[in-house]
């Protein structure tokens, strides 16, 4: 089915247009706003050609992959009119139990702030990663000072340096846009963060350590993305009530100078250096055991993280651990955790393989059908097709995927894997690793998490559980 037939089965089933408050979308999913729940056809779009799974969350979340899901979004916002903006109830409002007027939690509201700063942003991070990727693989292999290669590697590191380098900015421009201030006053904000001339005022204050820089309490890019985004929240907040009190006439000129000033005084000053202190303490903590050089530690620590991984997302979580990918990414130059965490999927591949088996042996049609149509993405790392339709409705075969997952987690944490970006798992990630080292050990944690996820299940889950589903 192409895209614009599968926009428009999506719309039909979902009640229409009028239905659609508002619409966004992730990597893997479309995301629609439902004014009323009742008119839509669950069933019926689960059974759509190229809709890989529906989640009934904060929003309707309809799985149709990467790369196609922006497609999807792009029709649904052009070609039938459905708006970006909006403030309607969400999905889970709107249902039966909660139309008391229960209000989201807390956390679940501060991990979708977060979402939304950082999900635009991932197309940039796994660009700028894979030709880091690459820039490493020729510069380590080959070792070029001149010539065609030479020009290569030059090229690969402008542009992924393009991104990363100014990570900070992009942060501070989304940031603005979901907090409801100015992008470009927000760009400022991340901007300050990475000038240089941050050093002189720590310096005229006495907070520059110049014996060693990166101990200072103030110092260029102290605080990093986590004080980017207070600080554009704090320039929000200001931004509003400086323009309320501003004469129309004035607005233009008074409000980004109050508002700038104001801000940039507490950012540097204060927001700068309890972001710092707070993000070297979250990367010292996290180094104890990402970063150990007891190996048992190290394998423990990988077969945790790997196994729980998966019901953190189930439970909406793993937007949460963003902010710690981005704060490796600046303070360490690589991202630990991901590839650790990426293995997750792969244990579900391995699962699903001997379900499949399983099934077959049971002439379950109908389940070795799916794990058939399932099983590329899920290779490729896009795990929800798997998880929704194959181990999570059956319960025991997603525990036992997470657990094949930890013995993955554990090789890729026990031999030091670092990433250059997060984006999808799986065998796509595998440039995405900084030098062809780790490149080939990520890939035996795959390997490792696609047979143990494999035993595992065969092992300990019962082919009656299959028959009947």
């Amino acid at each position: 089915m192409n895209n614009n037939d599968l926009a428009k089965n999506i719309i039909d089933l979902v009640g229409g247009t009028d239905n659609i408050g508002r619409a966004a979308h992730c990597m893997t999913r479309l995301r629609l706003n439902i004014k009323d729940a009742d008119k839509v056809e669950i069933d019926a779009l689960k059974g759509v050609e190229g809709v890989m799974g529906v989640v009934e969350s904060d929003t309707l979340q309809i799985v149709v992959g990467p790369g196609r899901a922006k497609k999807v979004y792009d029709i649904v916002v052009e070609d039938f009119g459905v708006t970006v903006g909006g403030d309607v109830s969400s999905w889970e409002d709107n249902k039966a139990t909660l139309k008391s007027g229960q209000k989201e939690s807390k956390l679940k509201t501060g991990l979708k702030t977060i979402s939304n700063i950082f999900i635009p942003l991932i197309p940039a991070i796994i660009a700028a990663g894979l030709f880091s990727g690459l820039a490493s693989l020729i510069g380590q292999t080959m070792a070029p000072t001149e010539g065609f290669w030479f020009l290569v590697l030059k090229l690969f590191q402008l542009f992924s340096g393009a991104f990363l380098s100014y990570f900070a900015i992009y942060t501070g421009i989304n940031s603005a846009k979901v907090f409801g201030g100015t992008e470009a006053l927000g760009g400022m904000i991340g901007a300050m963060s990475i000038m240089p001339l941050i050093v002189d005022i720590s310096t005229f204050f006495g907070l520059y350590n110049t014996e060693v820089p990166l101990n200072s309490v103030l110092t260029t890019g102290k605080g990093g993305i986590i004080g980017v985004i207070f600080g554009v929240w704090l320039m929000s907040m200001i931004e509003r009530r400086v323009r309320k009190m501003v004469p129309d006439v004035l607005d233009l000129i008074v409000t980004p100078l109050v508002t700038l000033t104001l801000t940039g005084i507490i950012f540097v000053l204060g927001i700068m250096p309890v972001a710092g202190f707070l993000s070297d303490g979250l990367v010292s903590f996290l180094n104890i055991f990402i970063s150990s050089t007891n190996p048992i530690v190290s394998i423990l620590s990988g077969f945790i993280l790997s196994a729980l991984f998966l019901p953190m997302v189930l439970l909406g979580l793993h937007h949460g651990l963003i902010p710690i990918y981005a704060v490796q990414l600046q303070q360490l130059g690589g991202v630990s955790l991901f590839p650790v965490l990426a293995m997750a999927g792969a244990g579900q591949v391995g699962a699903a393989i001997a379900i499949y088996i399983k099934a077959k042996r049971r002439k379950n049609e109908r389940l070795q059908k799916t794990i058939i149509g399932a099983l590329p993405a899920g290779f490729l790392g896009v795990g929800e097709p798997l998880i929704y339709g194959v181990t999570l409705p059956l319960g025991k075969p997603f525990i036992t995927a997470g657990i094949g997952a930890g013995f993955g987690g554990a090789w890729v944490m026990l031999t030091g894997v670092m990433a250059g970006a997060w984006g999808p798992s799986g065998l796509v990630a595998i440039p995405l690793m900084q030098t062809p080292t780790m490149m080939l050990n990520f890939f035996i944690g795959l390997v490792i998490s696609y047979v143990a996820g494999f035993i595992i299940t065969m092992i300990f889950i019962k082919d009656d559980l299959v028959e009947n589903n």
